[in-house]
């Protein structure tokens, strides 16, 4: 079932949410976490649909109006706010659970002034060589990317990276049949800065280190 936290769970864990559950499950005690989390808060997104699909059908017509049917419709109602606090409380312990990712990502910003994280800058290693096709999933409408070097690229990544002018898509195709992704040349222009800003902190620290280190007689 999906939630209302799938792109963020994505954009936090660079993992698509069927990898999360297949393989998440089996990493580090972060991933897994998050994992289990993203499970609980689905499950609860699920009973919350079942009682509302449920008040739908009882209150469209279908039965006849009488008191037994208004002590079912109240009880419905009642399960379905029931599911509705728990489903909000998963959602709570999901966020409790990327709230780390989330910070060391924002920290380990490769260029803080375009916001192009690392796992943006994987990315667009793994679309260097020869793009990348972005396609949906006819049933479940869920976007893969497939790249031929084999990297691992999700919806939230690929969305940050057109919105940055940093790859293009050709929109004149179907998302069924694929379309195909590229770099511009602001992206590969990403690619050859060598030394980020970060790296050149860190290098310049550790010269004014080596500069102001007293001889020895």
């Amino acid at each position: 079932m999906p939630t209302h936290l799938d792109a963020r769970v994505e954009n936090a864990t660079g993992w698509t949410i069927d990898a999360l559950w297949s393989t998440g499950l089996h990493a580090g005690s972060e991933l897994a976490e998050v994992a289990a989390a993203h499970r609980a808060l689905s499950d609860a997104e699920r009973a919350v649909m079942f009682h509302r699909t449920l008040l739908h059908r009882i209150s469209s017509g279908e039965f006849h109006v009488d008191q037994a049917l208004f002590t079912r419709i109240h009880r419905t109602v009642v399960q379905l706010q029931d599911a509705a606090v728990h489903r909000d409380a998963r959602a709570a312990d999901l966020l409790r659970a990327l709230q780390p990712i989330e910070e060391r990502n924002h920290e380990q910003q490769v260029y803080p002034g375009v916001g192009l994280l690392r796992s943006d800058y994987t990315a667009l290693v793994a679309l260097a060589p020869g793009g990348a096709v972005l396609r949906e999933h006819l049933l479940t409408h869920r976007m893969s990317i497939t790249a031929p070097s084999g990297g691992r690229i999700t919806w939230p990544t690929l969305q940050r990276l057109e919105a940055q002018g940093l790859v293009s898509r050709d929109a004149t195709r179907s998302l069924q049949a694929g379309q195909p992704i590229a770099l511009t040349d602001s992206g590969r222009a990403c690619l050859t800065r060598r030394t980020t800003p970060a790296a050149r902190s860190a290098r310049t620290a550790a010269v004014g280190a080596r500069t102001t280190r007293p001889h020895r007689r």
